[in-house]
């Protein structure tokens, strides 16, 4: 989804957004704040230490906090649906991956701990295998542990 197909509200809102984002995360912005703080705190004097002078620098960070909350927030969604989006083309695009775990960030709390349990698994069987440049899907491991105890076995 391109921002051409978000009404233009949204893609001014996403872009300021963005801006803001990469900006607060700049030497600049730091810079700025702690210019802010220095002199919020050589005015202090001046003010004789009021309640109203903390109460300034109070309500300042609180509300940058308040907001930047919400930006950071964005941008993490932003950042991890990209993210998935990868893994899943990845996943898509490799033979022999299970295209089962395509959105897997979808599933329920169960679900994914009784994929860890399968994953877990494969980690054991690997380690048997005594080959850790192999790589196999749970069912490849599983037919492979199977096949090697057989084998063992006669």
């Amino acid at each position: 989804m391109s921002t051409k197909s978000l009404s233009p509200s949204s893609s001014f809102f996403a872009s300021f957004a963005e801006s803001i984002t990469k900006f607060s995360g700049s030497t600049m912005a730091f810079s700025g704040a702690l210019a802010l703080v220095i002199v919020w705190a050589a005015v202090g004097p001046v003010f004789h230490y009021s309640e109203t002078w903390q109460l300034v620098i109070n309500t300042g960070t609180t509300i940058i906090t308040f907001l930047m909350v919400f930006l950071i927030q964005r941008a993490q969604n932003k950042d991890s649906l990209v993210l998935h989006l990868k893994l899943n083309e990845l996943i898509a695009a490799t033979k022999g991956a299970s295209n089962r775990l395509i959105n897997a960030q979808d599933f329920t709390e169960n679900e994914i701990n009784l994929i860890h349990q399968y994953y877990c698994l494969l980690a054991e069987k690997a380690k048997l295998d005594n080959d850790l440049g192999q790589t196999h899907s749970v069912e490849e491991a599983e037919e492979n542990h199977a096949e090697k105890l057989s084998a063992h076995r006669d």
